[in-house]
């Protein structure tokens, strides 16, 4: 299944599940399905970060409610008319991964690395589907980097490599803009990468989450990136240096993975440059389509 947040007709904001081109409330259906199973209601909306939280964000929950709502016959009136897709959720954190496809590494001119490089994203950077990427004037170069993004489901501390994928929520997309110039000139001076990396905007994510049941095997994914309709980025998740369950083992031996965390894989080769007035769509097989616009901003 794959999992979104949208807005409705009147600002309505709720959680829903994709149904072919369609979005079905799942907010409404769950409220429902507790209700007719004389469980508690739950509040009349409440964010999928709560779900994470409540360790609710579940597969089987997610087909549960769908099932109640084909049995019921209830898919016409839980229907979303003409919704707008917001980012599926705010993350609690974003840990990225810098260079973990050697192409990628090859193009900005280092070699491979023998331990995960791993840096940290701000929140505050997080947009959804369609809004617009804000160009800061003087920064420079600016470029995009579609990343496939592992969203965390359960705490824990020192997660063996077997069991690291029962850790994962789900999956979605996020495209790592990040100021390049400001990027090579703290690298010179050993300065983090956390700047220009963080920019308000800079953290386009969606357009859903897919959950584990949609995905047959997360390295094996097709994943692009094109700018005004032109491909920049194309390869596949099966070119990762590092996979998730080794990112997994090594982060949790030195710190403790919250529900709400995402994992960020890195980006593979294609990287150039954006513009004000460039559209950005990042793909990835089996999620979907994320697509941003650029504008000019201070």
């Amino acid at each position: 299944m794959r999992i979104v947040r949208f807005m409705a007709s009147g600002g309505y904001v709720g959680i829903g599940y994709l149904a072919g081109d369609e979005v079905v409330d799942f907010t409404r259906a769950f409220g429902m399905y507790l209700i007719a199973g004389g469980f508690s209601p739950v509040p009349a909306t409440f964010p999928i970060e709560d779900l994470l939280n409540e360790d609710l964000f579940e597969v089987s929950i997610f087909q549960a409610v769908r099932e109640f709502v084909e049995q019921r016959g209830l898919r016409g009136d839980l229907r979303v008319e003409a919704p707008k897709l917001l980012a599926p959720f705010r993350p609690k954190r974003i840990i990225a991964l810098g260079r973990n496809y050697a192409a990628h590494a090859a193009e900005t001119g280092h070699k491979p690395p023998k331990e995960p490089v791993f840096f940290m994203k701000a929140v505050t950077s997080v947009i959804g589907p369609e809004e617009r990427v804000i160009h800061p004037e003087g920064v420079g170069r600016i470029d995009h980097e579609v990343e496939l993004a592992v969203i965390i489901g359960g705490r824990g501390k020192r997660i063996s490599r077997a069991k690291a994928m029962n850790y994962v929520a789900g999956y979605t997309i996020l495209n790592d803009v990040t100021a390049r110039d400001m990027q090579t000139r703290d690298m010179g001076l050993s300065h983090p990468w956390f700047l220009s990396k963080s920019f308000d905007t800079f953290g386009p994510l969606g357009p859903c989450i897919a959950l584990p049941d949609e995905i047959r095997d997360p390295h094996d994914l097709h994943l692009c990136l094109s700018v005004n309709g032109e491909v920049r980025q194309n390869s596949n998740t099966s070119y990762l240096i590092f996979k998730i369950p080794e990112l997994i083992y090594r982060l949790s031996r030195h710190v403790t993975l919250e529900p709400g965390d995402v994992i960020s894989t890195g980006t593979p080769e294609g990287i150039s440059p954006i513009h004000p007035g460039d559209v950005m769509e990042a793909k990835i097989e089996s999620i979907g389509v994320l697509r941003n616009p650029v504008v000019a901003g201070r």
